[in-house]
């Protein structure tokens, strides 16, 4: 938090954001500022005394993601079910992509997500021969913060006959194989691509996506072509992940994904050193044969923001969906089914207990007494409308300096 309040100005000086980018920094950056207001509060055996300054609650602010996670994690928490298998899948995309899809975020995040659960869809509906269902959460970043968008999906191994009365699990073709089985991962990235390429070829032809510069020539049919069929030689990576020790807890299966939704892409316990315009924080190693090996990255602080906001979505944007029986229209009876269907004697599996994420901010306290704070006023947080543009609120700029370029959207 405390890099982008140093640097975001520069880099909004230096580079070209789209307005709601731009919006969503300003927002970042007056989180827990006198300008949004503050709660008040006493120590009833001390009477110390404490303001708290209202959040922006923005999805992609560091300091506000805590209670969001908790949530989403109470809610898909009841979707996993005891006994069952559950299995981590990851579709992403070629990185000669990222250009086009930077230049389509709403359009062909839409279109992955669509490939990826049609093709696991297929596959567990012909091999499976049971109801699927799928938990998707988008990632659109990697360890240095580049742009690499993919999938991360959680299903389950196991559901509903698609014929009959029973529940069916899914199973490796060989007999002799012992470990929980999902689908064949290389036949998945093919359909994967195959159902990408055809929904990208279609928003091509209809003129749904933005082809400026070298883009414009996929407009000629015969370059299109060409362009698919050399893309369709590149790596498309699907990578499937069985539950660890053959069984599945809910807290290991979503604890992962809950980092994913919403805080930026990366957390204050990776940055090393903010010195002298340069930020130095810890990724994964590249070298391939020494994948869980963490190096320092350095970049320049405009140039961390600029790629810290590269993972703003588009306003209004689901990050995380379900699809299938978990489907919020399917899930209850889903679930019931479910229920009904498996063996009478399923160990249950002890859920781990409910603890708050690392980084939310719970109730004050008085540092002396160690007792709850009572609360004495409260006053509400103004409208983004109000702090924007309304002059009693030009003090803003004290706390965030971009807020006159929020006045006019870039060129």
């Amino acid at each position: 938090m405390d890099v982008l309040r140093r640097y975001t100005a520069a880099a909004v000086m230096r580079h070209r954001f789209a307005h709601h980018v731009r919006s969503v920094l300003s927002k970042i950056l007056l989180c827990r500022t006198p300008v949004l207001k503050e709660r008040r509060y006493r120590c009833p055996q001390c009477d110390y005394r404490s303001v708290v300054y209202n959040s922006c609650t923005d999805r992609n602010c560091p300091e506000c993601s805590g209670a969001r996670r908790r949530d989403w994690l109470d809610g898909t928490s009841q979707l996993v079910l005891p006994g069952v298998n559950y299995f981590q899948v990851v579709f992403t995309l070629p990185d000669k992509l990222s250009p086009l899809v930077l230049g389509n975020r709403r359009e062909l995040y839409n279109l992955l997500f669509l490939a990826a659960w049609r093709a696991l869809n297929h596959f567990l509906r012909r091999n499976g021969k049971f109801q699927p269902a799928a938990l998707m959460v988008l990632h659109t970043w990697n360890q240095r913060l580049e742009h690499h968008p993919h999938i991360h999906a959680v299903a389950p191994g196991g559901g509903p006959a698609l014929e009959g009365d029973e529940w069916m699990t899914s199973k490796h073709p060989d007999p002799s194989y012992r470990k929980p089985y999902l689908v064949n991962v290389e036949e998945l990235g093919r359909v994967f691509q195959r159902r990408f390429m055809y929904g990208l070829r279609r928003l091509v032809r209809q003129g749904e996506l933005k082809l400026e510069g070298e883009w414009s020539k996929l407009h000629d049919p015969a370059e299109l072509k060409r362009w698919c069929q050399e893309l369709q030689t590149t790596d498309w990576n699907v990578y499937v992940e069985g539950p660890q020790h053959g069984q599945s807890k809910p807290a290991h299966v979503l604890k992962y994904l809950t980092r994913y939704l919403t805080g930026g892409p990366i957390g204050d316990t990776r940055i090393l050193r903010d010195e002298d315009g340069w930020v130095q924080f810890l990724a994964r190693s590249k070298d391939k044969g020494r994948p869980q090996r963490v190096e320092p990255v350095e970049l320049r602080g405009t140039e961390f923001v600029r790629r810290w906001a590269l993972h703003i979505l588009p306003k209004g944007f689901i990050r995380s969906r379900r699809y299938g029986g978990y489907h919020t229209t399917k899930s209850q009876a889903y679930l019931q089914r479910c229920r009904e269907l498996l063996p009478p004697d399923t160990v249950k599996i002890e859920e781990e207990p409910k603890t708050p994420p690392a980084g939310e901010r719970t109730e004050p306290e008085c540092p002396h007494c160690h007792v709850p704070l009572e609360s004495i006023s409260k006053t509400p947080r103004p409208s983004w409308k109000q702090v924007f543009e309304i002059e009693v609120y030009r003090s803003a700029a004290i706390y965030c300096p971009l807020l006159h370029l929020l006045r006019s959207r870039p060129p």
